[in-house]
């Protein structure tokens, strides 16, 4: 296992963590949006994000990630999933981890215990982002509104990731399944991003999904 001091890092007095869109108070716009809306957003809060890095040539190292994970060392460009647990290449040598809540404590101590003595780093940066899931027929006219970047399907199948400008800042754009993204986003501009997609999807219908 590696030298590292590893601790969890959710309270456990109690205190209440709440999602960066808390104040929108997204449950109570639940069954208000149009019928048969074009897009449909969901917050896909307190999940639990780490960051990998490492060297993805090292065969020991994917090695330790599959045992640990139970996924296969995403290539460029792509994110794998198993159940909620999805792993996403975000550079030549570092990846984006995310778990359901609770749970980025655990999977830390198993990555660290795989990959044994390997050069890695592991952080959790579960407090400074957030996972926005976007689903329905009008997703990609909204996602082509947004931003520069080809989204069009022969171009961004299901299976690719990528980091990107969106609404004038960057995020992470994820295709996981046929009508259905998920945007990877700064808790700071979390405000700023659901203002934008109102706007961008409102001629579409815009409903919440809890």
């Amino acid at each position: 296992m590696t030298a590292a001091n590893v601790y969890p890092q959710r309270p456990t007095t109690g205190a209440k963590a709440e999602s960066p869109l808390h104040h929108a108070d997204l449950a109570s716009l639940v069954g208000k949006g149009r019928k048969n809306a074009g897009v449909t957003v969901r917050d896909k809060k307190l999940l639990g994000h780490l960051t990998i890095r490492g060297d993805g040539h090292d065969p020991a190292f994917a090695a330790g990630v599959h045992k640990a994970l139970g996924l296969e060392l995403p290539v460029a460009l792509t994110v794998v999933a198993k159940g909620e647990t999805s792993l996403q290449w975000m550079g030549p040598d570092e990846w984006l981890l995310i778990v359901p809540t609770g749970e980025e404590f655990a999977a830390e101590k198993k990555l660290r215990e795989a990959l044994g003595a390997l050069h890695i780093s592991i952080v959790n940066v579960s407090g400074g982002q957030q996972l926005l899931e976007l689903s329905g027929p009008k997703v990609r006219e909204v996602l082509m509104k947004s931003t520069s970047y080809d989204v069009h399907p022969n171009n961004f199948p299901v299976g690719k990731a990528v980091g990107t400008v969106f609404a004038k800042s960057q995020l992470v754009i994820r295709h996981t399944a046929e009508d259905t993204w998920e945007l990877v986003i700064r808790r700071s501009f979390a405000d700023y991003w659901w203002l934008w997609l109102q706007d961008a999807a409102a001629e579409y219908g815009l409903s919440v999904q809890a």
